[in-house]
Formats: C-alpha cells, structure tokens, sequence
C-alpha cells in the first residue's frame, strides 16, 4: 500500500514536469515578444534617438562659465570647453556610438533651446526642480553637492547662521535652485539674480553685494583663485545639498534608459572622481593673461565685426524698401510698412533675438546662432533705418522731384539718381549713428551663444577667475572699433561734400 502510494505521487511529478517542459519554451517566447513589443513601442514614441543616432552627432547645450564643471581652456594653442560635465557628455556620445557637439548659450536658454530642438540634452550642473520636471525629463542624479555661501573673508564673522541676511544683498545664478534656496532660506536678505557667475562674484568683489548661495565645487573653484574671497562653514542651510542631473526632451524613454546606463557604468567604475580631478588640474596655467586669452579677443571682435557689416548691409537695403512702402500711396503697402516698422521699434532687441532663434526652430528651420543674431540685426535695423531714409527724403525740396519730372525722368528713376543721393548728404550723420550702435547692441546675441566679443570677454571672465579685467580690454576695443567707424564716416561725409557749392542749400 505504502509503496503504491509512493509510485503515484512519482507519477504525478513526472507529469508535472512534462507539462511545464511543455509550456516554458511558450512562456519564455510570450516573454520576449512582450519586451520586444514594449521596446518597439518605446522606441516609436521617442524620436529623440533615432534622431541622434541618423545624424551620428549628439548636441549637449551647457553654459561654460562654471568651473569645474565646464570652462573654456586653451589647449595646444585652441579654445576648448573642458570640466567634469564634459567628460560626462563624452562618455555618453561614446556608448551611443555618435560625435559630441557642444552648443553655449546663457544658462537661461537652455531649456529654451532644449524644448525646441536646438541642443539633445542639457549637461550643465542642472538640478531637477518641480517646475522644470513640467517642461522636461531628467536622467538619474550624478553628483550630489553641497549649497554653500561664499563672502568676502573680511565678513567672515559677520555672519553665523541663515537668519543673519536680513537686509543683506545675496546673490544667485538667474534660474538655478541656488536662487529658490536665497529666497526661501534667507529670510529677509535682498536677492540679486544674474545670469552669468561671473558677474556675480564681481558684484561680490565690487562689495555691490554682500555673499553669493553657491554649489561648493565652483566656490572652492573662486577661493582657489581669489584669496580676498571665502566660503561661510558656520551657515548651513535646510536643504543644503543638490541632485545634479541630465535634462532630457520630455517623453523620451529610450534616450533617458541609455544615458542612465552610462551614468549607472560611471558611478559603477567611480570615473566621476577621475573626471573632477582633470577639470580641477586644468583650472591653473602658467601662461600669461595674453598668452592664454589674447586669441578669444580677436575672435570675438572678428565676429562683432562680422555681425555689424551684415547688420549695416541687409539693414540699409530693407531700410530704404521700408521707408519707400510707407510713402507708398497704396493703402496695403503703407500699413505693411508702418506696422513693421513700429513693431520692431517697440520691442526689445533681445526679445526679437530669442524668437527669430527658437522661433524658426519650431517653424522647422534649423539657423545656427550665428545666422539668427545676423538677420535680428538686420531687421531690427531696417526699422530704424527706414525712418532716417523716410525723413532725409521728405527733407529734399519738392522742386527737386518736380523738375526731374519735367525733364522726362521717370518717378523711379528720380528717386534713384535724383532724391536718394542728396537725400544719403542729409542723413549721413544720423545713419553714422544708427551703425555706430548697432556695433555696440551686437553684444545682447551673447545669449544665444554667439562667440562676439562681449560673450567671448563672459569667456574669459569664467575661465580666468577675473571678472573686471576682462572688462576693461573689452572696452577699449569697442572704443577703438566705434572711433574707426566715426572717422571712416567723417571722411566719406566729407567726400560727399567736395561737390556741392558753399552756397547750395538743400
């Protein structure tokens, strides 16, 4: 009995074991068909790297004004973007199998740029936040720092916990939790929000502010260079420390498992501490100011030059087609005018930068900045232009036009041959004016990333750990360029006069 009852429960597991030997290689395969139809459809709603991988480059947006996380160095004679944000990226485009491109612009157009299409990703000390998780989707944490407070040493003492800033000037980094963190724990202190850090810590220098809510990373970075400055140990914040991560487009699961992939690898093999340790050994150079800057200044003057030929150019032809439509006598082609007119005269020159740069993004056109800066240029010109043409042309007497007219001279031909060119004696001046300033507003297309002068001084400014010195070179080249301007004007002004009798009144 007892042996019958043994052979059937063997009975009953061999033919559990057939049955289930039966059904695991179905099992496995309704498995592998469910991932690979997830996978398929993941990839299907994330276009963001099938993009990346078609054009085998991936574009990482950053603000290089951050040591050590990225600066500019010069290496071998040549202007790069190193820090530990930039070893970061590399690995990333190295796993993906694709080219790395580095795209600067101003921290506050980063995701401006990102949500648009401009850059892939942002690598640039960006911390997640609840509103930017609204815009954009963020890879897991890869360093988590401490917030500090740097001051002047000479306020060391001045100051021993977060209630001791009341009424006192804080600074903090435009659009960084650096300045949520002033506002919400600082209670009282007056917070000054810039975009660039290194207008901060010249605010600082300067006593225009009194401290700065700082990632201690980038604030030993200052200390390192500037002995008069120091970082506050005895005030410690609620939320002291800060995730930093990748910014990615929103809905891109794909493109997020793979950067979290690499980021898992470096943390696996400990590259980031490696990583920290280059960027902070490229921080120090022995060679001179000139020798390690002097090329980024003639590189960005070459540019704002660039810049203010195409400005002038494009701005003086649509100018005089502008100013020419508002005289029009067809209803259609004078209201076309004057609304062009008056709505680029009153809108902010940037503003015009930032949609003519996202703008024809979205629209589908992908402008470099370079191109976009030149045409915000150009048209924000043509505005001004077109009504300085307008008022040097209706300053012709009408005899002039009158008696072309009788000579059998066509209406175009004598605004060609006979009014623009006395018209061009009156305005000069003013046109000399309108291009000299143009020169000098060239420098607000740093934002978007255009190497120009003044962004190439912001430069200089992060990488060097001067942020006065630069200034004052910069200055005086613009002062140089805006002098050769006004006399190469003064002499083609005198030119233009060498014709016309002493007595001829216009």
């Amino acid at each position: 009995m007892k042996k019958n009852k043994w052979q059937w429960v063997l009975k009953v597991f061999v033919a559990f074991g057939l049955v289930l030997g039966a059904f695991l290689p179905l099992m496995n395969l309704t498995t592998q068909n469910t991932v690979q139809a997830a996978t398929e459809t993941s990839t299907k709603t994330d276009p963001y790297l099938k993009k990346i991988k078609k054009r085998r480059t991936m574009v990482v947006g950053l603000s290089a004004d951050y040591p050590p996380y990225e600066f500019h160095k010069t290496v071998k004679g040549q202007d790069e973007i190193v820090g530990f944000d930039i070893s970061i990226a590399q690995q990333i485009a190295k796993d993906l199998g694709v080219h790395l491109v580095i795209k600067e612009m101003s921290f506050d157009a980063l995701l401006g740029a990102l949500k648009t299409g401009k850059i892939d990703m942002i690598i640039s000390g960006m911390s997640e936040t609840p509103e930017r998780a609204k815009e954009v989707t963020f890879s897991d944490t890869y360093l988590v720092v401490q917030n500090s407070v740097m001051v002047r040493k000479s306020d060391l003492s001045k100051y021993k916990n977060t209630t001791d800033f009341d009424g006192v000037k804080v600074g903090a980094q435009k659009q960084t939790t650096q300045e949520q963190l002033a506002e919400e724990e600082l209670p009282g202190s007056k917070v000054t929000s810039l975009e660039k850090m290194t207008d901060l810590v010249l605010n600082l220098q300067q006593s225009k502010i009194d401290a700065i809510v700082i990632e201690k990373p980038v604030a030993d970075a200052y200390v390192a260079q500037d002995k008069a400055l120091a970082i506050d140990k005895s005030v410690k914040f609620a939320n002291s420390t800060k995730n930093t991560a990748i910014a990615l487009p929103k809905d891109s699961p794909t493109l997020t498992a793979q950067v979290n992939k690499t980021i898992k690898r470096i943390k696996k093999d400990n590259l980031l501490n490696g990583y920290i340790k280059k960027a902070q050994k490229q921080m120090f150079s022995n060679e001179s100011f000139i020798q390690q800057y002097g090329s980024y200044f003639l590189k960005g003057t070459g540019i704002t030059i660039a810049l203010t030929i195409l400005g002038v150019l494009f701005g003086t032809i649509l100018g005089t087609l502008l100013a020419l439509m508002k005289r029009a006598k067809n209803f259609i082609v004078h209201w076309i005018a004057v609304i062009y007119i008056e709505y680029f005269r009153g809108t902010p020159l940037l503003v015009q930068v930032f949609m003519i740069y996202f703008g024809t993004q979205i629209m589908g056109l992908d402008l470099s900045a370079f191109t976009s800066a030149a045409i915000a240029l150009a048209l924000n010109s043509g505005a001004y232009v077109s009504e300085i043409i307008r008022s040097g042309i209706e300053a012709v007497p009408v005899g002039q036009t009158e008696a072309a007219r009788s000579l059998g001279i066509s209406q175009s031909d004598s605004m060609r041959f006979v009014i623009l060119p006395q018209a061009v004696r009156t305005i000069l001046p003013a046109l000399g004016n309108e291009f000299i300033s143009l020169l000098k507003e060239s420098a607000i297309v740093s934002v978007i990333g255009v190497g120009e002068l003044m962004f190439e001084t912001s430069v200089i400014q992060g990488a060097s750990f001067k942020p006065f010195s630069p200034l004052v070179i910069t200055s005086f080249i613009y002062f140089a360029l805006t002098l050769l301007l006004s006399a190469g004007l003064s002499h083609f002004e005198k030119r233009m006069k060498l014709g016309r009798p002493k007595n001829q009144v216009l």
